[in-house]
């Protein structure tokens, strides 16, 4: 597996410098950094004594690749979980948060493990993970991949202003879809057709 500071610096890669998108409840966000997340982390960079918009303009990139490893790796427990599924989560958790852990954790059930989905890894998480990983070594980050690929597109069913997320403008995957398809084998990605059928009512 590629080292954690080089899946952070993947996910800067993919997050992007500065946006302000008002369809984003994230609100303002640089390298994927939220101002919610800097205002919790106290990171008042410009010393005005307030976390704005100015303090995310003055995020550096190497600032970013710290925050993710320790707040959204380390903090949350990622670290704990098998090889496997780490840089999925991981990613994912920068994205969306505890539905990352969440996500996981409805799948490890259905995979009829024990174990409560409440976004947060503990022992119950990590035994139920590392015994599903025993069952389904080759296909378990694939079927973490899919079921956050189908956790996007029933976000983007549910909630029109996100759509732009998970179809381009071309009507192609968007930003989400192929975000979260980094993950997952090539012969399990969507093909164009199958795509366009599952977004046709949008």
């Amino acid at each position: 597996m590629r080292s954690i500071r080089q899946l952070a610096e993947d996910i800067v890669a993919r997050e992007g410098g500065f946006v302000d998108d008002p369809d984003d409840p994230g609100g303002a966000t640089n390298f994927g950094v939220t101002i919610h997340t800097m205002r919790r982390l106290g990171l008042d960079l410009d010393g005005n004594g307030i976390t704005d918009t100015a303090d995310v303009r003055a995020l550096t990139r190497e600032r970013a690749v710290d925050i993710f490893i320790e707040q959204y790796y380390h903090r949350t427990g990622i670290a704990r979980l098998p090889e496997v599924l780490r840089p999925s989560v991981f990613d994912m958790q920068v994205n969306a948060g505890a539905n990352a852990v969440r996500l996981l954790q409805r799948l490890l059930r259905e995979m009829g493990q024990a174990v409560d989905a409440d976004g947060v890894i503990g022992p119950q998480t990590v035994a139920a993970a590392e015994s599903a990983v025993r069952a389904a070594p080759d296909h378990i980050a694939d079927a973490y991949g899919i079921a956050r690929r189908n956790y996007y597109l029933r976000l983007a069913d549910a909630r029109p202003a996100s759509r732009k997320f998970a179809r381009s403008r071309s009507g192609g995957k968007g930003g989400w879809i192929r975000r979260a398809e980094e993950f997952i084998s090539p012969r399990f990605h969507l093909s164009e057709a199958e795509f366009n059928e599952r977004v046709a009512a949008w």
